[in-house]
């Protein structure tokens, strides 16, 4: 059965952002749409544009009244890290109360803490938790997200990591772009020994991970005091020569050439950037590397200096947004929050934001032909949200205001906590009825 969308009150379809390959946006290029209509049939959508051009309904079909809701394509989250086990809740009290990093790690905590409580995890285990975090996302309008390892830092747990987080996506329906971070730190067992776990990456952990075809993506974490610009090179050269695309956590905290080593591999995209110099920002300009900013996690860890958003859109670099969703530097799955902080403290237009968590953030993952926009032949992937203009959004701070989700031409209702609860009847032609919280319909 065909499910009909209609009317809208005002939906983003991209179009033009998708002609400008997302850089150098501005409010038109969002091809927005006053009264429209989607038509979606077999997961994908057939037609998208003014109600009065939509196709006729037809004996059988389903139609959401949405007349007063505006639509987005799905968002979609192109840098998180949903799989973990144990908690880092005490080190955030201590950090409020003034404790440094060093004071944090001496204590037992940082990175170090959730790689013990990795380790020690079974897949179910992490399993279960990576799709408790994928489905708050999707409570939130999130139907497409990359989901890093990185936690375990040993080939058995990487690859366990990776494991669970192909279950995640599985149970959830959400579509997952898995990344292999075994360079996210040095595990303590290696500590003054960088080359030699550099060799367990390269020689053992890689190919492990390519053998069984676990990963998207590759990641490495090029900042003083972890991975050099050379061993990062080295890492994910070996990577593209085992058929995965580049990702690169860069100039986080010094300028010390992640960017420029991003576009030099022609890397997807390089994360972070709160430090990026302006070599890095005309390298990746040059190269048209994807810059993931991570707003959230500077406000998180108490810091002003964010991303300079504006040098790097005014250089010509497509930006995308993310949350850094992870148990240290950035807790939280509401990637409604980042839009907010990218108006708020990145000055990003609403346009420039609203692009950043659609087509951008699927231009970040080379998924732009087919996520990220409400165009025919496009994953039928729709957040649809209660709210007077799609500028209205990020405006409204920290608060949920999705209605239903549509995932893969599945609707869902937007009243939390999420839960996957039986399919229901539909009348043909009538609106979708409320009954249970995010119940398939």
């Amino acid at each position: 059965m065909r499910l009909l969308i209609s009317p809208i009150r005002q939906m983003a379809t991209m179009r033009g952002v998708a002609a400008k390959d997302g850089v150098g946006v501005n409010w038109d290029d969002l091809g927005v749409v006053e009264n429209g209509a989607l038509v979606i049939d077999d997961r994908r959508i057939v037609f998208a544009g003014p109600a009065t051009e939509a196709p006729a309904p037809a004996p059988g079909d389903r139609r959401l009244d949405a007349s007063e809701l505006v639509a987005l394509p799905g968002l979609i989250d192109p840098h998180t890290h949903p799989c973990w086990a144990g908690s880092r809740h005490a080190e955030f009290a201590m950090r409020a109360a003034g404790a440094t990093y060093a004071e944090i790690a001496r204590a037992g905590g940082g990175i170090r803490a959730t790689v013990n409580a990795t380790r020690r995890a079974e897949e179910d285990e992490l399993a279960a938790g990576a799709t408790t975090r994928l489905r708050r996302m999707l409570a939130l309008g999130v139907t497409g997200v990359e989901a890093k390892s990185g936690y375990a830092l040993e080939t058995a747990g990487e690859l366990r990591m990776l494991r669970a987080i192909r279950r995640a996506a599985a149970a959830t329906g959400q579509t997952v772009f898995a990344t292999f971070l075994g360079a996210h730190a040095v595990p303590p067992e290696f500590a003054g020994a960088v080359d030699r776990y550099v060799d367990l990456l390269v020689n053992e952990m890689l190919p492990a991970v390519a053998a069984e075809k676990l990963a998207d993506f590759c990641d490495v974490f090029v900042e003083d005091g972890y991975f050099t610009a050379t061993q990062g090179r080295r890492i994910l050269t070996k990577a593209a020569d085992l058929g995965m695309r580049l990702r690169v956590h860069a100039d986080e905290f010094s300028p010390c050439g992640g960017a420029r080593l991003a576009a030099e591999l022609s890397a997807t995209s390089a994360d972070h950037l709160m430090a990026v110099d302006d070599a890095g920002i005309a390298a990746l300009a040059r190269a048209g590397v994807s810059a993931v900013l991570l707003p959230a996690t500077t406000l998180f860890l108490g810091q002003t200096g964010y991303a300079p958003a504006r040098r790097l859109l005014d250089g010509g670099v497509r930006v995308a947004l993310a949350t850094d969703l992870n148990p240290g530097s950035s807790y939280t799955e509401n990637l409604q929050l980042v839009l907010t902080l990218a108006c708020a403290q990145l000055k990003m237009s609403p346009a420039e934001a609203l692009t950043g968590v659609t087509y951008n953030a699927a231009r970040s993952l080379l998924a732009h032909d087919r996520l990220g926009a409400l165009l025919p032949g496009y994953r039928a992937d729709v957040a649809l949200f209660a709210a007077p203009d799609l500028s209205a959004i990020p405006y409204h701070m920290a608060m949920n205001d999705l209605r239903y989700v549509v995932l893969g031409g599945e609707v869902y209702e937007a009243s939390p906590p999420f839960a996957r609860q039986g399919s229901g009847e539909i009348d043909p032609v009538d609106p979708v009825k409320r009954t249970h919280p995010f119940t398939k319909k």
